[in-house]
């Protein structure tokens, strides 16, 4: 039925539960995994040499957690026996960078965590999965915490 399960991942424990799942959910298929981690851009905009050092010390962070949260989602689906690929992506909006790699890695399930906010922490912190659920064109399925 499912043939390539996109997992958005933020190395958090409860990604790490989303990860678990898809995993075995692809296995289960015959399917392969498509990691995802989403950087933000860079969150100030200033003048001068010292912008440009934060943005580089920034970005060469940023790059490094999402290579540990990669790595991780990439040892859960090897422990499963399941076809993984991973990769970094920068965009504005984080939920819409899940939705364009799911269109262009030709995913057909979306597998992604959500912390299950809701009232005011919701509305003020707002929902990457609750945006993907209202925008993908595909299946989404939460796990949540």
């Amino acid at each position: 039925m499912f043939k390539k399960i996109l997992v958005p991942t933020d190395g958090s424990a409860l990604a790490q539960s989303a990860a678990s799942i898809a995993a075995q959910l692809a296995k289960s298929q015959g399917a392969e995994v498509i990691g995802v981690y989403v950087i933000d851009p860079f969150p100030y905009i200033g003048m001068g040499e010292a912008s440009a050092v934060g943005l580089q010390s920034y970005l060469a962070e940023s790059r490094s957690v999402a290579g540990q949260a990669l790595e991780a989602l990439g040892k859960v689906c090897a422990a499963e026996g399941v076809p993984f690929a991973g990769d970094t992506i920068e965009r504005n909006v984080v939920y819409e960078g899940v939705i364009e790699t799911a269109q262009a890695e030709g995913c057909d399930l979306i597998v992604m965590a959500s912390h299950g906010r809701q009232g005011m922490k919701a509305l003020i912190l707002g929902s990457v999965a609750q945006k993907v659920l209202t925008h993908a064109k595909v299946p989404v399925m939460i796990v949540k915490g």
